[in-house]
């Protein structure tokens, strides 16, 4: 059947408070190295929603000794020790506790977890600078920081060393060219004493070693997630890492921001997201160590008096919430002919014949659309038309297959879509599939996707909704799926078998299969679901059934989404 694409809903909650309430987060900021950095945000509430206040306010810190902050409300550390961040705002003062440590004596800097970021930030790894292909000027660093070890050499071992200086650090070409002390093609990436910068020097002095552990990150979160915001408004964001023991930090200075539509709201390097005149909605991109969060800036049509339409369905409450949101009026009703055109085209691919047409106009029950849609799906057309979209879908290529196996894998899909076959029992049978590729079955799909690598992102793209095809060779730019997430699940492929038959069909059978080797590391990696634990098999030669079960599961979070959206 016909899926209309449901639209993510995030509405602000009501709020009963006045419009002097002031609201504050963190409400406490600790500071545990002499680099760390905490981003606080003030909002008031007004008009029912918060306003950001941030660069309203005025800031100090008690005990100044201690720690400090800049206007934006960045604040870093000076000493150990406890004092208060004072916050002052139309006429009145809010305070937080404000703890410092690790500035004495400060832990080990992990080149992965620390440095890496700086390197990011910075873009000295993007694709444009010293990530490419072939590097930059003799100095190659892997696009993203993916391949920590390599970025390692690079800096300490290769040029004998010379990027980095373990005698005189702050003589070190990694921090006199970033600093753009001496000429540097990429202009200046680090402001000569700042934090980033003495991280960096930190770093050297204490050996540019690799080994030092540190905490690592599994997820981000970008706060606000989402904002309701009028024209010409500012709304700093903040953003928090989380390790797999739940222990939470602010990378807010670390972090890159993107925003999908400048047209509607623009986001600087330190997070600050601007709206325009325009209305609509931009979704503001925040990346991190591999991590990937986003937060909605919504910016509604103003003016907009809007009637809402009645809810003929659940489908209906969800897109008139939306469009309330974004302040844009529903369409008027389409008048018949319109209607019956759309439906047909939408439904079998074809015009309605003037026969019907006539009838259809001439006809005055109130319903003759539920009437034509139920007809619609019941005819003929209807599954040649959609079986015509799946194979288009699932790569059905005459030049790639035999002609039996391009005819049994169309008559097989005519009639999933003419019996209305529930799309978890769809993608299970396809997933799962074994024979003959001239059999009414869609074995012919392993004939055209034929290595785990392709069979991965195809089904990745086709049943998930996820692209992972960039994941091959880096970390995803857009994405948190990394190497280790392509080939883990690509390993769900590997003991898929084609047995040649007479007349050039195949015979699709499964083997037990083995996990995959990273390309770089060379190490086995587990077969998993995206963003999953590595799978348990009672029988090395289910693999594939082992995915159709994770990935047609109620609690899969992409799955449901996918084809509703399809």
């Amino acid at each position: 059947m016909r899926f209309i694409p449901l639209l993510a809903i995030a509405l602000l909650c009501a709020l009963d408070a006045s419009a002097s309430d002031v609201v504050v987060r963190p409400e406490r900021v600790d500071l545990n190295s002499p680099e760390d950095s905490v981003q606080v945000l003030v909002e008031t509430i007004s008009g029912g929603r918060l306003v950001d206040r941030t660069r309203e306010s005025k800031w100090s810190i008690a005990d100044a000794a201690i720690a400090r902050v800049d206007a934006t409300g960045m604040v870093t550390p000076l000493a150990n020790g406890q004092t208060q961040l004072v916050i002052s705002l139309d006429g009145g003062d809010r305070t937080i506790p404000v703890h410092v440590g690790g500035v004495t004596q400060p832990r080990p800097l992990s080149f992965q977890e620390e440095v890496i970021p700086i390197l990011t930030k910075a873009r000295c790894n993007s694709g444009g600078c010293h990530g490419k292909a072939e590097g930059q000027n003799g100095f190659k660093l892997s696009v993203f920081g993916f391949d920590p070890r390599a970025d390692h050499d690079a800096l300490t071992k290769e040029k004998r060393g010379g990027r980095v200086s373990l005698a005189v650090p702050a003589g070190s070409l990694l921090l006199t060219k970033g600093t753009a002390m001496v000429p540097h093609g990429g202009g200046r990436k680090l402001e000569p004493a700042g934090r980033r910068y003495r991280r960096l020097r930190r770093w050297i002095a204490e050996g540019a070693r690799f080994d030092v552990p540190g905490r690592v990150c599994t997820s981000i979160r970008v706060d606000p997630p989402q904002r309701l915001m009028g024209a010409r408004q500012d709304q700093q964001l903040r953003v928090i890492a989380t390790d797999s023991e739940g222990n939470n930090w602010c990378v807010t200075a670390e972090a890159e921001f993107e925003s999908n539509n400048d047209v509607i709201a623009t986001v600087n390097r330190r997070g600050l997201v601007v709206t325009t005149e325009v209305p609509g909605e931009a979704a503001i991109l925040v990346r991190y160590m591999g991590q990937v969060a986003v937060s909605r800036i919504t910016r509604p049509q103003p003016g907009v008096v809007f009637q809402r339409p009645p809810e003929h369905n659940f489908i209906d409450k969800h897109v008139w919430d939306r469009l309330t949101e974004l302040g844009i009026p529903p369409s008027p009703l389409a008048d018949d002919a319109t209607f019956l055109r759309r439906a047909h085209l939408d439904t079998i691919g074809t015009l309605p014949t003037v026969t019907e047409t006539r009838a259809f106009l001439a006809d005055k029950a109130p319903d003759k659309r539920d009437r034509v849609v139920a007809k619609l799906l019941d005819r003929r057309e209807y599954a040649f038309f959609w079986a015509m979209k799946w194979a288009d879908v699932l790569r059905v290529d005459n030049a790639q297959l035999k002609p039996q196996a391009t005819v049994a894998i169309t008559r097989w899909l005519r009639r999933q879509m003419a019996e209305n076959v529930p799309f978890d029992r769809f993608a299970r049978e396809i997933l799962t599939v074994r024979g003959n590729t001239r059999s009414e079955t869609p074995a012919a799909v392993y004939s055209v996707m034929k290595s785990p690598e392709d069979l991965a992102r195809s089904m990745s793209q086709l049943f998930l909704g996820v692209r992972i095809e960039c994941a091959q060779c880096h970390h995803h730019p857009f994405e948190k799926w990394g190497q280790k997430d392509y080939f883990a699940l690509a390993g769900f492929f590997t003991g898929v078998k084609r047995d040649g038959r007479s007349g050039g069909s195949q015979k699709i059978t499964d083997g037990p299969g083995s996990d995959l080797k990273h390309p770089r590391s060379g190490l086995l990696v587990p077969t998993a679901g995206l963003g999953s634990a590595p799978i348990t098999l009672e029988d090395p030669r289910d693999r594939r059934r082992a995915l159709s079960d994770w990935m047609t599961a109620p609690e899969n979070p992409f799955f449901a989404r996918t084809i509703v959206n399809r």
